[in-house]
């Protein structure tokens, strides 16, 4: 059944709330699935006085304040929480600092102390 001319303006219209509807409803399911996904990979830190954290160094970013040992003096003692992780350590494993080598950046600087073994390839 052919539609009049006068109807047209009205199937638009209903076309385009609809499509409208449908983008809004697309975008507030997407919203809720990246929220539970983000939810759940969410884990809260929180942080004792006494407790060993991990630190990743990385400049302009600021939250806890740490009290540090006197060799890292050096070193701006605060941090954001994100750059602290929970540590469960070994003391048996811990590297007294006066062993460690840092770079001016405060990047680990290994140094080989032994060959162990070596291979020549010929082509």
């Amino acid at each position: 059944m052919p539609v009049s001319r006068q109807h047209r303006p009205e199937i638009i219209q209903e076309t385009t709330e609809k499509i409208v509807q449908i983008h809004q409803r697309l975008q507030a399911a997407t919203r809720d699935r990246q929220r539970s996904y983000a939810n759940v990979r969410r884990n809260p830190l929180e942080f004792q006085i006494g407790d060993r954290v991990m630190l990743k160094v990385s400049p302009r970013k600021v939250a806890y304040k740490l009290e540090l040992p006197e060799e890292l003096s050096s070193i701006h003692n605060t941090f954001h929480v994100s750059n602290l992780k929970k540590c469960l350590s070994d003391e048996s494993l811990i590297i007294p600092l006066k062993e460690l080598q840092l770079d001016d950046k405060l990047n680990f600087v290994e140094e080989p102390v032994e060959v162990m073994d070596r291979e020549v390839n010929y082509i």
